[in-house]
């Protein structure tokens, strides 16, 4: 049996059909401080381009990391920037309330090479142990 989506005690389609000021009700603080304080114009900028593509499959790339993900945005495919490339990000209900930036993450684990591949020649010795 599937667990319907819901939060806050909200389903997805109520959330939906609330006014922003609503929805920011049920926000936490942080996130509800940064919504109060008003959107910037990239943020704005953003709003806009998801309304306008709403039915199309086509990615919208963004530098906005700091948007907080709202209903509205949920099934569209954005391009979020982590300093080198636009990470491709499909936003599902369950990342409601999140930042963008959470998703798209700016540091690699680093992953070291084994010793002797192209290293200098005192590297390149390996014990037998």
């Amino acid at each position: 049996m599937a667990r319907e989506f819901s939060y806050k005690g909200k389903k997805l389609d109520e959330l939906k059909a609330m006014p922003l000021q609503e929805f920011i009700k049920l926000l936490p603080a942080r996130q509800r401080r940064t919504l109060k304080r008003g959107l910037t114009p990239l943020q704005k900028k953003l709003l806009k381009k998801i309304k306008e593509k709403k039915g199309t499959d086509k990615m919208i790339r963004t530098k906005s990391r700091d948007m907080i993900i709202l209903p509205e945005m949920v099934g569209t495919k954005l391009g979020v920037y982590d300093g080198k490339e636009f990470k491709v990000l499909v936003i599902t209900k369950e990342m409601i309330g999140r930042y963008l930036g959470e998703f798209a993450l700016t540091r690699k684990k680093v992953t070291h090479g084994s010793p002797g591949f192209g290293a200098t020649r005192a590297s390149k010795f390996v014990p037998l142990k």
